[in-house]
């Protein structure tokens, strides 16, 4: 989950506890063009405070002065739309008549929030489910392919890092990469054998492996929601890696280096037992072409390219032209 709908959670939970009433409001359908995702989080507090956002601002206005006046969700979880007419759609700025149906629970101490967050916080993938009747909640592991559902008697939702993240190399650049990638709902692991950097390496919520490249991919057994990007510079170390996690599900596998360097890569890596559609899923140079220098706008660059490839848009005119290869086997 990002890092926006982590601290609605953790404010709902410090509110609850000194004794405020709260109402979460969960996004669980989008008609047309909406804000904020399905799943987006906003907690709002019985004296007006908010937290989160579920649109661009005028809905959570009229929910504030609802739960204020008392007349949203006060004892038990309910349902509310907002935009289905068109007017409505332009009252709550929300764009191109795009309508919102939102889950409203009444949070207590028994809403769990505790056990919630102490999951996440141990890097967890959390499936919550909602007794809409009762208000009743459970907490307990989810697979990566659970998704949000709704059906009118239970709300489920999914909870923790969705997606991971393997930086290969300990350095300057890793740091700024896995702290925007945190904030992006990426579990970061990185990967550095290396002593002189990996001592020195200590970054909140990030998993530090000293294994070889190569080994700690394997144990990763990554899925289609993972992401590898080697930054050493060290072909020793960053081909390792991409040895292995170009025959992986990974859905975005990206080496660091400049154009030739990575010409030469795709040469080293058709030398051994990959397919010639295996090597042609490596972005290299990494990141898109936005004039990148410094190693936090090289972070926004890979970055970019990440989310792009995640959301299934096309980034081809941002990226360098994939370089064919003549040598390696072919499937």
């Amino acid at each position: 989950m990002d890092s926006v709908d982590l601290q609605v959670i953790r404010s709902a939970r410090d509110w609850v506890a000194a004794g405020h009433r709260v109402v979460l409001a969960t996004v669980i359908r989008t008609w047309g063009s909406a804000p904020r995702p399905i799943g987006a989080l906003t907690a709002i507090r019985g004296d007006g405070m908010v937290v989160g956002s579920v649109s661009g601002g005028c809905v959570e206005d009229d929910m504030i002065l609802r739960v204020k006046e008392g007349r949203l969700a006060e004892n038990t979880p309910a349902t509310t739309k907002y935009g289905v007419s068109a007017e409505e759609a332009q009252r709550f700025g929300l764009p191109c008549g795009g309508t919102l149906e939102l889950v409203l629970e009444p949070l207590t101490p028994a809403s769990g929030l505790d056990d919630l967050l102490a999951r996440i916080e141990r890097h967890e993938l959390v499936l919550r489910r909602l007794d809409m009747k009762t208000g009743r909640t459970s907490t307990g592991p989810a697979k990566w392919q659970d998704q949000l559902a709704f059906d009118g008697a239970t709300l489920q939702t999914v909870y923790g890092p969705r997606w991971r993240l393997l930086i290969i190399g300990a350095g300057q650049l890793s740091t700024y990469l896995a702290q925007m990638a945190q904030a992006l709902d990426f579990q970061v692991t990185i990967c550095d054998p290396r002593e002189e950097y990996s001592t020195t390496f200590d970054l909140p919520g990030v998993d530090l492996r000293r294994g070889m490249p190569d080994d700690v991919v394997t144990e990763m057994n990554l899925d289609g929601h993972s992401a590898v990007v080697t930054l050493t510079h060290d072909p020793k170390l960053d081909d390792m890696a991409l040895l292995e996690a170009l025959k992986s599900p990974a859905f975005y596998i990206g080496a660091i280096g400049s154009r030739k360097n990575n010409e030469a890569r795709r040469k080293r890596l058709a030398e051994f037992d990959l397919s010639q559609e295996e090597i042609a899923r490596l972005y290299g140079p990494v990141g898109l072409k936005i004039g990148s220098k410094t190693p936090p706008e090289i972070a926004v660059a890979i970055l970019a390219e990440m989310t792009a490839i995640r959301n299934g848009v096309e980034i081809a005119s941002f990226v360098e032209p994939p370089k064919a290869t003549t040598a390696g086997c072919s499937i």
